[in-house]
């Protein structure tokens, strides 16, 4: 009720409807554009709840709210329809950049676990070939679900990734997850008996290792959340709240939103098996084309009872087939990431994924860990795909044992009369690899190059990490100027924390320490961080630049990702900043002082990134 009251009071302090002429938040502040502020009573503003401070300044009234000022700002937008031009962020995306820019926010925490399982499957077939390992083992099946593990509960820890970026409990969009996921559910599926919750029909659908499903209904908590939030009285909220979410979100989960991509993949196995009855050759080339979508949203599983059931007597000559072309084309992608990328990071990332996806088949690490985040290999990918598909639709390539269709897989299309079958695998695994990595090498990945001056971090400092976290290390170079020196009221009179100022001489942005980032601005002019042991720090670069609407900056991060100390996080052009008119002084702010004995800044003149700035009492 804070948000509300103290909106409503706000909203009827600056003149209301008749006064208020547009309004837009910025990472701290409400900033007003009003038709006459001399009818404002600023004593009686600043006594509002929740208001720090108000300014008046390039034509803005501005009133100074701190970190929850999106909250005060959805309560102010309730009560009239005000213009939002500022905090959109630039220009709008379209569904389905909006929904890649979704799935590899998610997706990008939880590579490292999907490399890892993927690698364990490369073991799990190499080990076995070269005698080191008995596949009828304990150790061979322990280690089965150690690599199936990252894969099977992948929509468990999507759930954690995008909560943090819908901004829902973490742990509620884990729990639905788990719902989505039980034992017991997955025991009813395998049964095939009709399922009914609350009269309703559940579709009998494996969510496991899905990644749409899990993701809208995040998406949809969202809202679930903010109602019961809205309906239910304070006192009874800490109980009841997370059992309607639950009820309501576990009904939503298993009967509407669950079975989408289920009835989505049958539509489509149904449109694919009748192309193929009549133009064999044009099916196998959409499908391998697209097959890294199809698997991205869980509808392979929708073909299921034809590729598992792949033998001599009843060979597949559609799914694996096309999965063949599809995987080795990712793989191939990802080599040649790793190839051409400048950045150490990416050439190890990318490495790994190729590996996994050339040996084991397992492609979610080339998918949502490279091709899908850099786009264009993605497209290189599905243009292979679709080449190498058209010829085995020709050739009519079959596969007469179910695998995940690998370079060390190929065996799985020995048979039918000579050799010829296994051939044309050989020369569409060939063809596959070769062509995806040239078009990917020619299409590149749009890596944003450091200059030579922004290299001399060694990438060693960034693995290292900070080793004291009581310590805030400088995110610039540059010249240091004391907080209460800064031509801005807000940071000069701490309403927002203790901290200090940087004048920069470069134009990268890196991590103070290891953490997370809790908060890029649309505007990308200001970043809020949450260091590994709970200090929150607020970098807004430059003062009033929000007005620049992110033009001039560039967040190399995005919501909820972890960051390594002197990891780059935003590169901004301060000569264009400057040009505009703007003053460059960077502000950091600890944002929770008030949790901290003191907060000191560093007696020193200049500074250079990673050098001590700030200690954290």
């Amino acid at each position: 009720m804070k948000y509300k009251d103290s909106a409503k009071n706000i909203f009827e302090e600056v003149g209301g409807i008749d006064n208020i002429e547009s309004v837009t938040h910025c990472v701290t502040r409400l900033r007003f554009i009003l038709k006459d502020e001399s009818n404002v009573n600023d004593h009686a503003v600043k006594n509002i709840p929740g208001v720090m401070g108000v300014m008046k300044k390039g034509g803005q009234y501005q009133v100074i709210m701190g970190n929850d000022v999106g909250n005060y700002y959805k309560e102010l937008q309730k009560l009239a329809n005000f213009s939002d031009s500022a905090s959109s962020g630039g220009k709008k995306k379209n569904f389905f950049e909006a929904l890649v820019d979704v799935i590899s926010g998610c997706m990008s925490p939880l590579i490292p676990a999907l490399l890892g399982g993927g690698m364990i499957k490369v073991l799990l077939v190499l080990l076995p070939m070269m005698g080191l390992l008995n596949e009828s083992s304990q150790t061979y099946q322990i280690l089965a679900f150690f690599g199936d593990a990252p894969f099977y509960f992948l929509p468990i820890m999507l759930a954690y990734t995008a909560s943090r970026k819908f901004n829902v409990t973490p742990m509620l969009a884990v729990t639905v997850a788990g719902i989505m996921l039980h034992p017991k559910f997955v025991a009813m599926v395998a049964e095939g008996d009709p399922i009914q919750f609350f009269g309703a029909p559940v579709t009998l659908a494996s969510y496991g290792s899905s990644v749409i499903p899990i993701l809208i209904m995040v998406w949809a908590m969202k809202y679930i959340e903010a109602f019961f939030d809205k309906v239910i009285p304070n006192v009874i909220k800490s109980f009841t709240k997370p059992l309607f979410i639950i009820l309501i979100a576990g009904f939503l989960a298993l009967v509407v939103v669950g079975p989408l991509g289920t009835f989505a993949g049958e539509g489509l196995s149904s449109i694919i098996l009748w192309i193929y009855s009549k133009a064999g050759w044009l099916a196998l080339g959409i499908m391998a084309a697209f097959m890294p979508l199809i698997v991205m949203t869980g509808m392979h599983w929708a073909f299921a009872p034809i590729f598992l059931i792949a033998s001599p007597a009843t060979p597949d000559v559609l799914i694996l087939p096309a999965m063949l072309a599809a995987n080795l084309a990712q793989g191939a992608a990802a080599l040649a990431v790793s190839l051409k990328a400048k950045d150490k990071k990416i050439k190890q990332v990318a490495g790994a994924a190729g590996v996994s996806a050339l040996v084991a088949g397992v492609t979610e690490p080339a998918l949502y860990g490279v091709t899908l985040k850099y786009k264009k290999p993605l497209y290189a990918a599905m243009i292979s795909g679709g080449i190498c598909g058209i010829y085995m639709g020709i050739v009519g390539l079959k596969t007469f044992t179910f695998a995940s269709p690998s370079i060390v897989a190929l065996p799985q299309f020995i048979g039918g009369d000579g050799n010829t079958n296994i051939l044309n695998a050989i020369i569409v695994a060939i063809a596959s690899i070769v062509i995806t990595f040239i078009l990917t090498w020619i299409f590149g990945i749009d890596e944003e190059q450091p200059t030579e001056k922004e290299t001399v971090t060694p990438v060693n400092s960034v693995q290292a990490g900070s080793s004291e976290p009581n310590k805030i290390y400088a995110p610039l170079e540059g010249k240091i100027l004391p907080l209460g020196e800064v031509k801005d009221e807000v940071f000069a009179n701490k309403m927002m924390g203790e901290g200090v100022a940087i004048i920069p001489n470069n134009d990268e942005v890196v991590a103070p320490f290891d953490g997370v980032v809790t908060t890029v601005f649309p505007t990308k002019h200001a970043i809020g961080l949450t260091s590994e042991s709970g200090i929150e720090l607020l970098i807004h670069v430059g003062l009033e630049t929000v007005q620049l609407n992110g033009e001039h900056f560039e967040a190399l991060v995005q919501d909820g990702e972890s960051i390594r100390k002197g990891e780059p996080i935003l590169k901004v052009d301060f000569e264009k900043v400057k040009e505009a008119g703007y003053d460059i002084t960077t502000p950091l702010i600890v944002t929770n002082t008030a949790s901290y004995i003191d907060v000191v800044a560093k007696d020193v003149a200049e500074v250079k990134k990673e050098d001590t700035i700030l200690y954290v009492v």
